[in-house]
C-alpha cells in the first residue's frame, strides 16, 4: 500500500499549511485528556471521563503541544474532535468517540480540540461547525465530518481512515447478523425479518441488517413465481408496471443486477404519477439489496436522477 505519509489520502481536502503550528522549539508531550483526579466531576458542557478507557487513547491537544500530535501521527492515525463546552451536538459525539478509541485499542488516538481554547486550530483545520472530526495520518490532515453521525457510520470513517494509514481492519462478527443470515438461508423468512428489525431497532443505520431486510422483502415477491413465465410477461408488454417490477426481481436474483436497474429506469422514464414512484420505490429496495458499496448501484443511482430530474 501506498505510504499515507508520501500519498494523498482519499480523504485529502487540499493544501493545509500547518506550519504555523509547528513550534521552533521541541515541544513537549500531549497531556493526557483527563486530569488524574479521583472523583472530579466534569464542568457542565465537557465530555467526561469514559470507564475503562486507556489514557493514551484519548488526549487532550492544544496549540502549544501540537506538534507532538503531528509526530504521533506518523505511527498512529489521530482524530481530532473540535468540539466547546457550549455545543449540545458535541455531548452527544464526544462519548461515542472515547468509546470506540477505547474498543479500538489503541490503533488510533483521539485528540479533543477545545475551539474556545485553540482558535489558530479551529481556523488552520477550516472549523466552520461543531462538532467536526478530522483525522491526521503521517502527519496530513484528512477529510473529516461535521455534525453527529450514527454509531455505524463512525465507524465506516474510522475504518476507511485506518486503512488509509495501511493498518490492518478486521471486520468484526455480529452474532446477530450470523443468526439473522441462517435464518434467511434456510428460508425461514419470519425469523429472518423478525432478527434484521431488531438489529435495525437497535442500529437503524445497519447496512447489512437493511440489505438482509430487503432481501427478505424480495424473496417474498418472488415465492412461487415461474421465472421464465414472468421474464415472458415482461418482454411482451413494456408498460406492465407489475410485470416489469418483478421481472426486475428475478434479474436480481440471477446475477443481472445492473439489467434489471435499467429495466426499471427505463420504465419510469415512460411513466408518470403513482406508477413512477412505485416503480422509483422499487429500485431503491433492490439498491438495498446490493449494498451501498456496490459500483453498480453507484452507476444506476447516478441514471435514476437523471431520469428524474
Amino acid at each position: 500500500m501506498s505510504d499515507p505519509r508520501t500519498t494523498p489520502s482519499i480523504f485529502t481536502r487540499g493544501a493545509v499549511d500547518l506550519s504555523a503550528l509547528r513550534p521552533a522549539a521541541p515541544a513537549k508531550p500531549a497531556a493526557p485528556s483527563r486530569p488524574a483526579t479521583p472523583a472530579a466531576t466534569p464542568a457542565a458542557g465537557v465530555p467526561g471521563p469514559v470507564p475503562g478507557v486507556n489514557p493514551e487513547t484519548v488526549i487532550d491537544v492544544n496549540e502549544a503541544d501540537f506538534q507532538a500530535v503531528l509526530e504521533r501521527s506518523l505511527t498512529t492515525p489521530v482524530l481530532l474532535d473540535f468540539w466547546a463546552d457550549w455545543c449540545d451536538p458535541c455531548k452527544k459525539l464526544s462519548p461515542v468517540l472515547e468509546r470506540l478509541a477505547a474498543e479500538y485499542g489503541g490503533t488510533w488516538i483521539l485528540g479533543k480540540v477545545n475551539v474556545d481554547l485553540n482558535p489558530r486550530l479551529a481556523q488552520v483545520f477550516r472549523v466552520q461547525g461543531i462538532p467536526q472530526v478530522t483525522a491526521v495520518i503521517g502527519g496530513q490532515p484528512v477529510e473529516g465530518f461535521s455534525g453527529v453521525l450514527p454509531e455505524s457510520q463512525i465507524r465506516q470513517y474510522i475504518d476507511a481512515v485506518l486503512k488509509a494509514a495501511g493498518v490492518e481492519v478486521a471486520t468484526p462478527e455480529d452474532p446477530r447478523l450470523d443468526a439473522a443470515d441462517d435464518a434467511l438461508m434456510t428460508g425461514d423468512l419470519d425469523e429472518a425479518e423478525a432478527a434484521y428489525r431488531k438489529i435495525l431497532a437497535e442500529s437503524p443505520a445497519d447496512a447489512a441488517a437493511e440489505s438482509g431486510l430487503a432481501q427478505v422483502e424480495l424473496y417474498r415477491r418472488i415465492s412461487g413465481v415461474d421465472p421464465s413465465s414472468a421474464l415472458a410477461k415482461a418482454a411482451a408488454d413494456q408498460d406492465d408496471v407489475a410485470a416489469q417490477r418483478l421481472a426486475a426481481d428475478i434479474e436480481v436474483l440471477s446475477g443481472q443486477a445492473p439489467d434489471a436497474y435499467a429495466r426499471l429506469i427505463a420504465l419510469i422514464k415512460r411513466t408518470a404519477g403513482d406508477d413512477r414512484e412505485a416503480v422509483r420505490k422499487h429500485l431503491l429496495s433492490l439498491f438495498l439489496v446490493a449494498g451501498p458499496d456496490d459500483p453498480a448501484v453507484a452507476g444506476a443511482r447516478r441514471a435514476l436522477a437523471s431520469a428524474l430530474f
